[in-house]
């Protein structure tokens, strides 16, 4: 790995450790146990059924205490994803999403990004403004779109700041997916994160535009 990425995923790892501003009002913000952080991540995805209250973000992330933080600083204080802002950083697109928006984000955790091939994150890094910037902006449409409304949208295709579009499928129970341009289909395991300019719904896979 390039020295220059170790450093950058290094900063961003230290920032992973902020106390927690995002999550349902008085969540606890206690960090979970080791075990059972483990069974959450592989937990079945949560359906997207009411956007009233926040879906129960897993374990993993940290519960929001007020929705005062932008979608970068409730992104660092959740802690899953050290890989995503370090990412948005690079790509110099980190001033962006603390603007006023609303954006929706459709945020990868670390471990989505851990599954991509080997040397994958290393190489986007090394081109930040190229392939990376198109990656991450594929994951961010305008607007604030809430659970409620991504799950009436089953079978339709929505637009993203990248230009290129996602399809959603909603399943009888709820649940749902977002297939991207590559035919790559990765299920939303939260919904609802609020932020000051915008939500975070958090997705198990990185969306490819091509």
């Amino acid at each position: 790995m390039p020295a220059r990425t170790r450093r950058l995923l290094a900063g961003l790892a230290a920032l992973g450790v902020v106390v927690s501003a995002c999550g349902d009002d008085g969540a606890d913000t206690d960090a979970a146990p080791a075990s059972t952080a483990s069974a959450a991540a592989t937990s079945a995805p949560t359906p997207m059924t009411d956007a009233a209250s926040p879906t129960e973000a897993p374990m993993t992330t940290a519960a929001p205490a007020t929705s005062d933080a932008d979608i970068v600083d409730t992104a660092i204080a959740a802690g899953d994803f050290t890989t995503l802002v370090a990412a948005v950083q690079a790509a110099g697109l980190e001033e962006t999403l603390r603007g006023d928006g609303p954006f929706t984000v459709f945020a990868p955790t670390d471990e989505a990004f851990a599954a991509l091939p080997e040397g994958t994150v290393e190489t986007l890094l090394e081109d930040p403004t190229g392939q990376l910037s198109d990656i991450l902006t594929y994951h961010v449409v305008p607007g604030e779109v809430l659970a409620a409304d991504v799950a009436g949208l089953d079978g339709q295709t929505v637009t993203t700041v990248n230009g290129a579009t996602i399809t959603v499928g909603v399943a009888d129970d709820g649940t749902v997916t977002l297939t991207d341009a590559a035919g790559n289909e990765v299920a939303v395991v939260a919904t609802d994160v609020q932020a000051s300019n915008g939500v975070i719904h958090v997705i198990d896979g990185v969306l490819m535009p091509a």
